[in-house]
């Protein structure tokens, strides 16, 4: 069943910091209800904040002729709704390599760990090889908005979803189509970066190869490399999980925008019954 589109829902993330006040131990913000994942009312999917951290990444020493290539974002425990703060810093500095690192701390605790590597940009429109072929367009996918039995509002609602093969009650590979319908941050738009981030942490629910009634699979990571800066807000996640014999699995996802292929992003699992 296709329903219509609920109101617009609040932003990711509020500001919490004054214009203008010092931010050198990091900004902080109020995720809300819009953060919040499927299983927890009170606890962040790992999407938004992932994002957020891109965000801190983005503005850390910005410096014209470099870009992104990589960011992993480690989750060291349950990422609380509420009050949570950001920094950035330049880990190793360089001339065309750089290392960035940046925490979200709630509740006085470190809950997410990143890094990033920023390179100089070069000129290899030339020699422009191995892009995987895009999944058929948004179009021509199934919209839908309903949850899976027992699954909360909350992110899964801030996005608009555009299924071309699977659905989250499908066991087996997907291939899904998001935008965010709300901005990261209250007042700014968000970035093509932002995007890959907030719905790539999703790849483990799309490419969903059991039961999520019977089978739970926490990512403990997330890692999203790109070849080519992204650009536009729609991401197209075609994602495949491993589950091995040992309690353990790997999400490997090809990501796309609306030019095509633009990187992959990978999880590693925790596969335990319910």
């Amino acid at each position: 069943m296709i329903e219509p589109m609920s109101e617009v829902p609040e932003p990711f993330y509020r500001p919490l910091d004054a214009p203008g006040c010092d931010v050198s131990d990091g900004e902080r913000f109020h995720a809300t209800f819009s953060t919040t994942g499927p299983w927890f009312a009170d606890a962040q999917h790992g999407g938004p904040p992932a994002a957020l951290l891109v965000r801190a990444f983005e503005r850390c020493d910005p410096r014209p002729g470099t870009q992104l290539s990589r960011v992993t974002v480690e989750v060291l425990g349950p990422i609380p709704a509420g009050e949570v703060r950001v920094r950035a810093f330049v880990e190793r500095p360089g001339r065309n390599i750089e290392l960035l690192g940046a925490e979200l701390s709630a509740g006085g605790r470190t809950v997410l760990r990143a890094r990033a590597w920023r390179l100089a940009s070069g000129d290899t429109s030339a020699v422009v090889t191995g892009e995987a072929v895009p999944p058929p367009p948004r179009h021509e996918g199934v919209r839908r908005t309903e949850h899976p039995e027992g699954w909360l509002p909350g992110y899964m609602d801030a996005l608009e979803w555009h299924w071309v093969s699977g659905w989250l009650a499908e066991p087996g590979p997907g291939v899904a189509w998001a935008r965010p319908r709300t901005p990261l941050v209250e007042g700014e738009a968000i970035t093509p970066w932002q995007c890959l981030a907030v719905i790539g942490d999703s790849a483990n629910g799309i490419g969903a190869p059991l039961d999520l009634r019977h089978w739970l699979f926490v990512n403990t990571e997330l890692t999203v490399h790109v070849h080519r800066a992204p650009v536009g807000e729609w991401v197209a996640v075609q994602a495949h999980t491993v589950v091995g014999p040992g309690g353990l699995g790997t999400v490997s996802a090809l990501l796309f925008d609306e030019s095509g292929h633009v990187g992959r992003a990978t999880q590693s699992l925790i596969v335990r019954p319910r």
